[in-house]
């Protein structure tokens, strides 16, 4: 592989792995989590929750393929199940209304921050997912790359606040769930693809 196909592979992984991290959305959480914090138990909390993602995120990559070897689950069985859960948890975002009430306290680092709203099941399927056709080291730079773009956004979230106002970070917000739901519809086209492609005897 030479290196611009290696860039190309990495851009492909990381755009959907952006769009499943959907840091615009997950912004707003984490201001209401911190605005009456320091700046010392803010930073910490903000560098607890990324580095928490990150390796929540690796974890299920090197273990992932060998659990579903274990319970005998096809790539093609994940890429459906996978593009249904994103596809569910993009619908919810796009209909939902309410607040999410996150705890004052440093836990909240790692759940709800780290996981489910940073490494959450979007972000662990489109991780596993695209390991196949882009290779490891892409989707893992990627996966980096898009946990340090949301510590950066994270460090300055207020100011992102003030750029595109409560409205705009919310809007923009829905359209990303809106793109993350067309991923998903994707992934559940992709799968349908290989197992046809696989079983060909099942559309006779």
């Amino acid at each position: 592989m030479d290196i611009m196909e290696f860039f190309n592979n990495l851009l492909k992984a990381f755009i959907p792995m952006f769009v499943a991290v959907d840091v615009i959305g997950v912004v707003p959480f984490f201001i209401g989590l911190t605005e009456d914090m320091t700046g010392e138990r803010r930073s910490k909390l903000l560098k607890q929750s990324v580095l928490t993602a990150t390796l929540i995120t690796i974890a299920f990559m090197l273990v992932g393929k060998a659990l579903f070897a274990y319970l005998r689950i096809e790539i093609y069985d994940f890429m459906i199940a996978g593009g249904a859960v994103i596809f569910i948890i993009s619908t919810h975002d796009l209909i939902s209304t309410q607040k999410t009430n996150i705890p004052d306290d440093t836990s909240a680092g790692v759940v709800p921050l780290a996981t489910p709203l940073l490494a959450g099941p979007a972000v662990l399927a489109t991780a596993l997912i695209t390991m196949k056709p882009f290779g490891v080291a892409a989707t893992l730079i990627s996966v980096i790359l898009n946990f340090l773009i949301a510590g950066l956004a994270f460090h300055y979230s207020k100011f992102l606040i003030r750029l595109l106002g409560r409205n705009g970070a919310r809007a923009l917000s829905k359209i990303m769930a809106l793109v993350l739901g067309a991923y998903g519809i994707m992934m559940i086209r992709s799968g349908i693809i290989e197992i046809i492609s696989k079983y060909p005897n099942l559309i006779q």
